[in-house]
């Protein structure tokens, strides 16, 4: 068996139809190419010009920017590639190419597929003729090398790509060139996605802020200004807060101001102006307050006292001249910036020009505080202005600052009788009161006498020193025990005013109203004591008539029936009788109090006699029973006969037992008249001796200073008297004159006297009186006196009768009607017992009167003998 013959090497394809296919490729290859390329540039460019247009409408977020970018290098990096890949990669073997052509000649395609097959096949010699597979290759290359088989090629899309892209870059430039600015801004962030360049606007804010506080509800301005540079400047502007309705605002100036009404929530304005867009914060605040304000004062040096920071809640403060003031203020919140000022006067001070001033305050925090403020003698405002961390001002605030001097202290004696009559032993209780309104520094009493006869000795002078203050002690008071026995005063008329001091300088003292007391001597208080009595027993009279007068008007409402009586007119008429027997009992329970007085007053006069006492006593017991007792047992049955559930006959006998116990009550009153009138004249007896002694004393003193003046009065005509000795001429010539005046009413006041009680011994010495002519010889020294006769005036001579005659036979009158007024007022009625017992007791309400007199004596010697030995008050 023969062997098959070796297999035929494979046949290459026409040189023709190599060529054909290999210029096929290149021109499919270099079109598409050029078409992957064009794509990237236009990716590029066309990102570029996104972002340009996107910067035109709004501030591209940098994600955004990126994508665009990341989309545009996409078409250079992704789709260039994968087109290279499918029209360059895999088009670059004859089979490729030839699927490629079938697409455009099917049939031509699917020859030269099978000849390309044709070339790799290897095959016996036996199976193909190689003859017939080369004629069937140069058949295919005749029908191929007769076809343009660039024709096959697929549509060509770069020149349209091309245009694109230079129609793109065209754009580009031109923007680049006609806005460079926007242009460059555009190409940076391009670029730089995630930079932080700002996106650019024909429209340029100037730097507007992210965020901006507002006072909280209220309606606030915002202003954007545009930059010098800005391209654009567009007529108006609009801007809306949140979803509330847009504002509008023309262009003013180089800015546009917009209102916006007051907002409470936090929310964000969204501005444009323009390309210009620009979103902005807003957070309402309420406006920085003042928390609190104080002040800081420093008083003036000479006041000693410490300084002190006051709370200023009022907004007014009040300073006394000369001091400083510092003010401290806490807001609500850390300020900015704070200041004071101008200062403004709202008083006028004489002397002293105002002058405005203002500054800054000092700041830390949410604390600030002024420079310190001199005060002087001008009230004035101070505005204040304060800003904080946010740019918000406070509220409008002023501060009165009220300057007054440093007032005049005051001193007073309160509670004490503005005259009192008393005898040197007395000792008057009463307070002294100082206030100042910076401080008391020292208290005290002082006292001036003043004669009011004539008399050798000095007037009595002197103070104490009470009370020892303190630069803060605004008010002290201090008891006062006076007793002008304890300190030596005799007999005359004193004048007490309380004193106080303060720390201003060189102010002195300050003196209280004057409290004028009466020292008197035994016999002037018993006659103060008999004019006492005198409008005691007046009143007591009164008292009985008005009685007399209720009482018989009860006795006619007694004669009506009980059922006469329970009828409104008699009801009326016995509330009226009720009504003023209340009234009376009133007027007898002061009365019994005052006599009550009295008899103590009395009690402490020894010149007054005890029988005259003993009368006294039982008329003020007798006042005592019916002011107690009796009075009120008749205002008590007629309230009663008023009684609506009464009976008639209960009303009738309400009635009688009044009118049976006010017929008792006026029978005591007549009977305490009589005793108090049996006392009263044996005081009034008491009295004229103590008359007489009295005008016997001042002449007796008129003469004594006649003696002493002797030698500078005599032989002087009265225009060549020394001033001071006309002085005590003049006083001497009233006293004599009043003297002479007392004499004449004592001798009327005794022939009235006698006519009553038909007195024997007093009518003796009215007789001599008379016979003397005492009158007529007073009023003619008074005479000699005016004329400066002081020698003949002061007596000695033989044929005329001076002062001191005078002096002497007063004496003597007084001397024997001391003597025989024993019976001037009848007997005394009363049995030994009771006259022991009264005794008894009038020496004991002496003993305690005499007690209380030293114990109080012995606390004005122990208060004048501390005032002596305390130091000066001691100043801070």
């Amino acid at each position: 068996m023969s062997s098959p013959p070796p297999p035929t090497e494979p046949e290459a394809i026409p040189a023709s139809l190599r060529a054909q296919l290999e210029d096929f490729r290149k021109h499919l290859w270099r079109r598409k190419i050029l078409e992957a390329a064009v794509a990237g540039f236009i990716g590029l460019v066309a990102s570029f010009l996104l972002v340009y247009g996107l910067d035109r409408l709004w501030p591209t977020p940098g994600v955004v920017r990126f994508a665009v970018l990341l989309a545009g290098i996409s078409l250079l990096a992704v789709f260039a590639p994968y087109w290279i890949h499918r029209w360059v990669w895999r088009h670059r073997r004859e089979n490729q190419l030839a699927r490629l052509i079938a697409r455009r000649f099917p049939g031509l395609g699917d020859r030269l597929l099978g000849v390309i097959e044709l070339q790799s096949q290897h095959e016996q010699a036996s199976s193909l003729s190689p003859r017939l597979r080369a004629a069937a290759m140069e058949t295919v290359a005749a029908e191929a090398g007769r076809r343009d088989l660039a024709e096959a090629l697929p549509p060509g899309r770069h020149r349209k790509w091309s245009l694109a892209a230079f129609a793109l870059l065209a754009l580009a430039i031109t923007l680049l060139v006609v806005t460079p600015r926007a242009g460059v801004n555009a190409l940076k962030r391009w670029l730089l996605p995630f930079s932080d360049t700002p996106r650019y606007t024909f429209t340029h804010l100037d730097h507007p802020p992210e965020e901006q506080v507002v006072p909280f509800g209220e309606s606030f301005p915002i202003t954007l200004p545009l930059t010098p540079d800005s391209e654009r400047r567009p007529a108006s502007a609009e801007g809306r807060y949140g979803l509330q309705p847009p504002v509008s605002t023309p262009l003013s100036g180089n800015a546009y101001t917009f209102t916006f009404p007051g907002q409470q929530e936090p929310g964000t304005i969204t501005f444009r102006a323009g390309d210009a867009t620009h979103r902005m914060r807003i957070k309402p605040v309420p406006r920085p307050a003042i928390e609190s304000i104080a002040a800081r004062i420093v008083p003036p040096a000479y006041l000693s006292i410490p300084e002190r920071t006051v709370d200023l809640a009022t907004g007014t403060l009040s300073v006394v001249e000369g001091s400083r003031v510092e003010i401290q203020l806490q807001a609500s919140r850390p300020l900015r910036s704070a200041a004071f000022g101008p200062i403004v006067s709202t008083n006028e001070a004489p002397g002293k020009p105002f002058v405005p001033a203002s500054g800054e305050l000092m700041m830390q925090g949410r604390y600030a505080r002024s420079p310190m403020l001199d005060v002087d003698g001008h009230s004035f405002e101070i505005p204040f202005d304060w800003t904080d961390g946010h740019g918000l001002r406070g509220g409008d605030f002023k501060l009165r600052i009220d300057a007054f001097k440093d007032a005049t202290p005051t001193a007073y004696l309160p509670g004490a009788e503005r005259q009192k009559a008393i005898l040197p032993e007395e000792t008057i209780d009463f307070e002294v009161l100082a206030e100042d309104d910076h401080g008391v520094k020292l208290a005290g009493l002082e006292w001036q006498g003043e004669f009011t006869r004539p008399t050798q000795g000095e007037p009595a002078h002197g103070e104490i020193k009470l009370e020892h203050g303190g630069p803060e002690m605004r008010r002290v008071n201090g008891p006062v025990a006076f007793s002008p026995g304890a300190f030596g005063i005799a007999p005359q008329q004193l004048t007490l005013r309380a004193w106080v001091e303060d720390y201003f300088p060189n102010r002195g003292r300050i003196y209280s109203e004057p409290v004028v007391l009466y020292v008197l001597t035994r016999d002037e208080h018993a006659q103060m004591l008999k004019s006492r009595f005198d409008r005691a027993i007046a009143e007591l009279e009164d008292i009985a008539r008005r009685e007399q007068n209720q009482f018989e008007e009860n006795q006619r409402i007694e004669r009506l029936e009980g059922e006469e009586l329970q009828n409104e007119e008699s009801r009326n008429r016995l509330d009226i009788q009720q009504q003023a027997e209340a009234e009376n009992t009133r007027r007898m329970d002061e009365l019994t109090k005052r006599m009550e007085q009295l008899l103590k007053d009395s009690a402490r006069n020894k010149d007054i006699e005890k029988e005259t006492l003993r009368k006294m006593a039982e008329a003020l017991k007798s006042m005592q029973e019916l002011a107690q007792k009796d009075m009120p047992a008749v205002d008590g049955k007629l309230g009663d006969s008023q009684e609506r559930t009464n009976t008639p006959d209960k009303t009738k006998r309400d009635v009688q037992e009044a009118v049976e116990n006010q017929q008792k009550v006026l029978e005591k009153m007549q009977q305490a008249i009589a005793k108090a009138n049996e006392s009263n004249q044996r005081m009034e007896a008491s009295t004229f001796v103590n008359r007489l002694k009295k005008a016997a004393a001042e002449e007796e003193g008129i003469a004594s200073i006649l003696i002493h003046a002797a030698e500078r009065l005599y032989g002087l005509p009265l225009p060549e008297v020394d001033p001071a000795d006309r002085r005590v001429l003049s006083e001497t010539t009233h006293q004599q004159a009043e003297t002479a005046s007392d004499i004449r009413w004592l001798q009327e006041d005794l022939g009235h006297y006698i006519a009553r009680t038909e007195n024997a011994a007093f009518k003796e010495i009215l007789d001599e009186m008379r016979e003397s002519k005492i009158d007529l010889g007073l009023e003619e020294i008074r005479n000699r006196l005016i004329l400066n006769h002081s020698s003949s005036a002061t007596g000695g001579l033989p044929h005329l009768t001076g002062a001191k005659e005078w002096a002497v036979k007063l004496a003597a009158w007084a001397k024997k009607l001391d003597g025989d007024k024993q019976g001037a007022g009848g007997g005394g009625g009363s049995g030994d017992s009771e006259d022991e017992d009264f005794e008894f007791m009038l020496r004991v309400m002496q003993m305690v009167q005499k007690e209380q007199d030293l114990r109080a004596s012995t606390r004005a010697l122990e208060q004048l003998r501390r005032s002596l030995e305390t130091p000066s008050p001691l100043v801070p």
